[in-house]
């Protein structure tokens, strides 16, 4: 009950973190005067919009107005939402071309309509995640889970020491013997282990990884503590850093146009973003269908021919390619799509291991 509730929380948060990079044009302004000075700059309106600072002529003063304002963000997009969706699915190259060509006013921005792609994409994988719901029981479950594997190596271990022991017992001259001596510092080393709680990993082993980078070798070690508690940040630094995957995107997709000076780098990001949208609301519909146990043939179709048909159209539609430019290009893409993938995994790490 609390992850869904959680959930709706997030889409909202996303839905209003759109909205507010989303332009008004196009709003209507309803019951606004057209008449009379803006409340807050002081310009006569002439409209239902001031043009000097465009605040609406008409300003709400109610506990009611606030409800309106969360569901026109959440829900409404101003019925932009309607009409970039559909186009997104089926027609993301038209969407794409038309958007850059000036159309702003009838399509949700690139940035809005991904800001809420992202927050719906972690909201619903947090919904079907119970496992990790706070880093606190994350904590205690995986030092738990630690403690109970290094309990059993001690005591497996303990018994391999006695019957080393007992081997050696008659041995009148009294010298040590190896495995005796590897027998008692293993059993040393995860009872110090158990009692310190770290750097124990879940294998038991006590090795310490040393890669000549002090913080990266720190961080690999609480992974090993505690891998639940890192899968969570892990999950964390991707929900605050997915951004990132624009920047890191836009530059491979103008390899594929450097000589077609007509578009610019302004043009490949909003492709980009478009694009990015697309593919988490895939990776959004393929864990509802987990959720709901839907046929794996499907979903496997969905995941392996999805994004190769949407980048295809894409990007026939938006640059105006032909079926063969516009194929090698998607090739190509795809590849370059794996290795910003790799990039911003890297990067993940990195920004994790070394919290």
């Amino acid at each position: 009950m609390s992850g869904g509730i959680e959930a709706a929380g997030d889409i909202a948060t996303g839905a209003l973190m759109g909205r507010a990079f989303e332009s008004r044009a196009g709003e209507g302004g309803g019951d606004a005067h057209g008449h009379g000075l803006c409340l807050n700059c002081g310009t006569a309106l002439i409209g239902d919009y001031c043009h000097a600072c465009g605040q609406g002529g008409h300003v709400h003063r109610s506990l009611a107005s606030i409800g309106h304002d969360l569901l026109h963000g959440a829900f409404h997009f101003e019925g932009k939402i309607w009409r970039t969706l559909p186009m997104l699915v089926l027609h993301p190259g038209a969407l794409t071309r038309r958007y850059i060509s000036g159309e702003r006013a009838r399509f949700v921005s690139p940035l809005a309509l991904f800001l809420f792609f992202v927050f719906l994409m972690f909201a619903t994988i947090h919904a079907t995640g119970d496992e990790l719901e706070t880093p606190e029981n994350m904590t205690a479950t995986g030092q738990n889970q630690t403690r109970q594997q290094l309990d059993t190596a001690i005591a497996e271990t303990s018994k391999q020491l006695a019957a080393a022991r007992a081997r050696h017992a008659d041995d009148q001259m009294n010298l040590p013997h190896g495995d005796v001596i590897t027998l008692e510092a293993t059993v040393k080393s995860l009872k110090r282990q158990r009692d310190s709680g770290v750097n124990g990993g879940t294998n038991g082993s006590g090795t310490h990884v040393n890669t000549g980078w002090p913080m990266l070798d720190k961080g690999i070690q609480k992974t090993r503590a505690n891998p639940a508690l890192a899968l969570y940040k892990l999950q964390s630094s991707a929900y605050k850093y997915s951004w990132a995957l624009i920047p890191i995107s836009v530059p491979f997709v103008a390899l594929l146009f450097l000589w077609k000076r007509r578009y610019k780098l302004y043009d490949h990001a909003i492709f980009v973003t478009y694009s990015l949208s697309f593919m988490m609301l895939l990776v959004t519909v393929f864990t509802r269908g987990l959720e709901i146990s839907a046929p794996g043939w499907i979903l496997g179709l969905m995941l392996a021919f999805a994004p190769p048909v949407h980048l295809f159209a894409q990007l026939r539609g938006a640059y105006e390619l032909r079926k063969r430019s516009a194929l090698w290009r998607t090739v190509a893409l795809s590849i370059f799509a794996f290795i910003a993938l790799t990039l911003f995994a890297m990067l993940l790490l990195g920004l994790g291991l070394m919290e």
